[in-house]
């Protein structure tokens, strides 16, 4: 335990269960539509809102779509996984229960690394398992109104160990989990729309103990921000009250943004609780080990493997590829631009700074880009073929962004083409010293600082059109001249 995790003497234990919506077209185990913008209860049928007699089909791209979340997060795929019933009673669960898996997942025994502060850790998976969503409920005072549209959502739930410590690794794990399973496919990560959502187990306990506190829930943080507040927050209220000579209670509690607190929602249940026992309306899962494979030859390359390989293959630092594998989206884009620029570092520096800059401006995603990666590399081999200068590229790239012209229609339009004939050149850079006598004569008695003057000049003489290469050459021979 490092001492920068600890809190006035005390360790925070964290495990974290995040529910993953599965980016299905029908609910799991219903036709219902899963669309979010639906207007209320729009996306419901008899078996959504339990009605009496109507049995669950389970969907198959949902198990296909666990396996491979699953896979990617280094778990075992059971070969035989079975659905159970967990009993509660509450407006927006129409059955009076929840499909889920409780001991026998779909997936159980992985791991995912995380990295704070440059220094990973491991982070392990105890069981990934499917349910389905229950409804929701909106509180106005003396009345509740329930919508039913996200009852029967296919769910994965990933469930770690207790082995984080801080609320920055407890923030990082969210982020790592929602990457690995938007870069799948699997899930949108749509943090407001509630496609992701995080609970937080949380407890603490004095230096050195090994004994686990008293966990305490807190429920449904759809920020990474507000994980890392909530979690801050609750680790020293139970140090107050453990200070206080008070017991924590196991308790669910919810997280207020606007008061930076949390508040008591409810007593936590135990799993006995809840009577869980086999669904008598579904089979068991039976998976062949080949089914399985074929899953796993298909998965993509994952963030942190690609951000290695683009240090490895295409020598950018560590820092850029972290930054260009955030999205897998955005790692795209710069795949096709530097393989068709065959220049990595350029491309990177111009998605980096210039495309994302512009992208964040106009709210716009990087697959509706108004320069397409192939138009992004076409500029960038116009820059290494000395067409137009790194400057003139900038005026390129905001035409490119307005008009969705290519950079050489824009340039042969404008007549943006860089010059690089030295007998204009020289004939400019003549003018130029014969302009500025004083200048010259500082430089010569050796203040050459002043050299910049002259580049300067004849950058704006040429309106940024001239090679800066070539007229860099050309004033140095000429000022060196005595």
């Amino acid at each position: 335990m490092s001492s920068k995790n600890l809190y006035r003497g005390y360790e925070a234990v964290i495990g974290i269960e995040v529910h993953v919506q599965l980016k299905t077209k029908s609910k799991i185990f219903s036709s219902d539509a899963t669309n979010f913008d639906a207007a209320d209860n729009e996306n419901t049928t008899p078996v959504s809102v339990g009605m009496p007699g109507t049995l669950p089909v389970l969907n198959k791209t949902a198990v296909q779509y666990a396996i491979k979340a699953g896979l990617a997060l280094g778990c075992t795929i059971r070969n035989r996984s079975v659905f159970a019933r967990k009993n509660y009673f509450y407006p927006d669960l129409p059955k009076g229960y929840q499909i889920s898996q409780y001991d026998k997942p779909i997936c159980e025994n992985g791991e995912v690394t995380i990295t704070v502060d440059k220094i990973p850790k491991k982070i392990s998976i105890t069981r990934a398992h499917m349910e389905e969503d229950a409804g929701k409920s909106t509180h106005f005072g003396d009345y509740t109104l329930v919508n039913y549209n996200r009852a029967g959502i296919p769910l994965l739930e990933i469930v770690s160990g207790p082995d984080m410590s801080s609320p920055q690794e407890a923030a990082e794990y969210g982020r790592t989990i929602r990457q690995i399973v938007r870069y799948l496919d699997v899930c949108d990560g749509n943090l407001e729309e509630g496609s992701l959502r995080c609970d937080c187990n949380v407890s603490v306990r004095k230096a050195g103990e090994t004994k686990l506190g008293t966990k305490v829930e807190l429920k449904n943080l759809n920020s990474f921000r507000f994980v890392e507040k909530a979690v801050e927050y609750e680790i020293d209220r139970q140090i107050d009250e453990i200070e206080g000579g008070k017991k924590i209670i196991q308790e669910t509690r919810l997280y207020d943004p606007d008061k930076n607190r949390t508040f008591s929602m409810r007593t936590k249940e135990d799993a006995q609780d809840y009577r869980y026992f086999p669904d008598p309306d579904l089979l068991p899962i039976i998976l062949n080990e080949s089914d399985i494979e074929q899953i796993r030859k298909n998965l993509p390359e994952l963030p942190q493997k690609k951000a290695a390989r683009f240090q490895s293959e295409l020598g950018l630092s560590e820092y850029d590829a972290e930054m260009l594998t955030a999205e897998k989206d955005l790692a795209d884009y710069f795949e096709i631009v530097s393989a068709k620029s065959s220049n990595p570092k350029l491309s990177a520096n111009w998605i980096m700074s210039d495309l994302i800059r512009e992208l964040n401006n106009s709210k716009t995603e990087i697959t509706k880009s108004p320069v397409s990666p192939e138009g992004l590399a076409e500029l960038i081999k116009l820059i290494d073929g000395g067409s137009i200068s790194g400057k003139i590229a900038k005026t390129v790239f905001a035409d490119m962004w307005i008009t969705r012209k290519s950079a050489a229609d824009i340039i042969k339009e404008k007549g943006l083409s860089q010059v690089s004939d030295t007998t204009v050149i020289e004939k400019m850079v003549d003018d130029i010293l014969a302009a500025n006598p004083s200048q010259v004569a500082e430089y010569r008695s050796g203040k050459t600082k002043v050299f910049g003057f002259f580049v300067g000049a004849a950058m704006k003489a040429s309106k940024g059109q001239a090679n800066p290469d070539v007229v860099n050459q050309i004033l140095k021979n000429k000022l060196d001249q005595k």
